[in-house]
């Protein structure tokens, strides 16, 4: 018999034998017996000046094949005895014992409502756009129509950056964006987080979220807005609700309104949250005022449109019963479970 045939006939033994091993003590002394250092295949590998030159090859390359079978077999039938052992030494289920409910997790309130109001809008044909929360004083205010001397310019009004630029205020830096690369007519909406150095309190915070949204077109009037937030309100309220529109001001929309909703508490009739008015402030609005249309090279003359800020915050308040904002912030499971 070849020295060959020897190596062929040891890897067949040696398989069978791994494989009918029943225990650790088994396979580490099978282990010892093939593939140590005083091993049959270390001995046979010793006797390689018997083959011929020419067969010399195909008898390495068999050994190494050998050698790898034989230690992939070993490490597989390890993990299979391992296994075994540690079912049968585990404490078995009881499977008459009631099963264990697991907290499901679910969307955080402020974005269960970001969400139903984009689906409103988006029902409208309105798109979502996104931009950077790390803006610059031309996106940010200059191109807002914001004056240099507006106390929203101040220092003590905005968190200024070492690089330079800003953390942004607002979103509708994300509308001037926007409108920079996308000619009319467009209609879009930009959530997102703004900043402002507020003292943290029940009604403000540093870190809030607020929803914006533009239309532009060539023939908008104040009436698609209107009807517009009216829709808005009606499916983000109920069908009944009604709203009103008083004059306001803000650089980039002219004119502008703050826009009052039916009271949710009260229905109209007057409460202490409404202050017995009967409806209750939810946004700002406007018409854009000509002055942002040229800085994005938009013609005044030509374009008209309209521009909305929701604050996220503030409906979810109204809409859940929190009377606090900083519980948003809070990450607390006991005050998140009441929105699964």
């Amino acid at each position: 018999m070849s020295l060959l045939d020897t190596l062929n006939q040891l890897r067949e033994s040696a398989k069978q034998s791994l494989l009918e091993a029943k225990d650790s003590a088994t396979l580490e002394k099978l282990k010892n017996q093939y593939l140590g250092r005083k091993g049959e295949l270390k001995d046979i590998m010793g006797r390689i000046k018997e083959v011929a030159n020419e067969e010399k090859g195909l008898f390495g390359k068999t050994m190494n094949d050998v050698k790898n079978e034989l230690t992939d077999i070993l490490e597989e039938q390890v993990k299979i005895i391992g296994a075994c052992k540690s079912s049968k030494t585990s404490v078995q289920p009881d499977p008459t014992l009631s099963g264990q409910m697991r907290d499901m997790g679910t969307i955080h309130p402020l974005t269960q409502v970001r969400e139903k109001i984009c689906s409103i809008f988006e029902r409208m044909g309105f798109s979502i756009v996104d931009g950077p929360e790390m803006e610059d004083d031309f996106h940010n205010f200059e191109a807002l129509n914001i004056p240099a001397d507006h106390p929203a310019r101040d220092d003590a009004e905005t968190f200024s950056l070492e690089a330079g630029g800003l953390l942004r205020s607002q979103t509708s830096s994300v509308q001037i964006r926007t409108m920079e690369k996308t000619r009319p007519p467009l209609r879009i909406l930009s959530p997102g987080r703004v900043y402002r150095p507020d003292t943290v309190d029940a009604t403000h915070h540093y870190a809030f979220h607020q929803l914006e949204g533009l239309a532009v077109d060539t023939d908008i009037t104040f009436a698609d807005l209107k009807s517009c937030l009216h829709l808005f309100a009606q499916e983000m309220f109920g069908i009944e609700t009604k709203i009103r529109l008083r004059p306001s001001f803000f650089p980039f929309t002219e004119p502008s309104c703050e826009v009052d909703v039916t009271c949710i508490f009260c229905h109209g009739v007057g409460c202490r949250v409404c202050k017995q008015t009967g409806m209750i402030e939810v946004l700002g609005c406007g018409m854009v005022d000509p002055n942002v249309f040229k800085a994005v090279g938009y013609d005044p003359e030509k374009y008209t449109g309209f521009a909305f800020g929701i604050g996220i915050e503030r409906v979810t308040m109204l809409t859940t019963g929190v009377d606090d904002i900083r519980r948003f912030q809070e990450c607390d499971l006991r005050f998140l479970r009441q929105f699964v």
